[in-house]
């Protein structure tokens, strides 16, 4: 049997602001409006020794919540790469962010619960 690979995930929320200035003409994505966020973050991997774990749920935890307290009652616009600040932007994102202190980063989903949205980001 080849070894086992386990996929950790922890999530956090923010709300934020925002408009997409290349939206389509006319659409309300261009006018500023705000949104409640939750964004996951999944770390894939054996369980290594000593402990037995993919990675420190705690960690994943505190890092995943640094960036969301960010972006938090902000206008994501104003945030470096988020000039266009589409699901998929801030996927990108959170990847960025989280991705050298998590090497087994696996996949940044982001979504926009009360309005059924979502995107997900497979991280190499």
């Amino acid at each position: 049997m080849s070894e086992a690979l386990f996929e950790i995930t922890k999530a956090a929320t923010f709300d934020a602001a925002h408009r997409l200035p290349d939206g389509p003409e006319g659409s309300p994505y261009t006018r500023l409006h705000g949104h409640s966020f939750r964004v996951e973050a999944s770390v894939r991997g054996p369980a290594a020794p000593p402990v037995g774990w993919v990675a420190d749920l705690a960690s994943l935890d505190a890092a995943l919540k640094a960036v969301a307290a960010e972006l938090d009652h902000t206008l994501l616009n104003d945030h470096a790469g988020l000039q266009s600040p589409t699901l998929e932007a801030i996927c990108l994102l959170f990847a960025e962010r989280l991705k050298p202190a998590f090497p087994g980063l696996s996949r940044i989903r982001v979504s926009r619960p009360t309005i059924g949205e979502s995107c997900a980001l497979a991280v190499d």
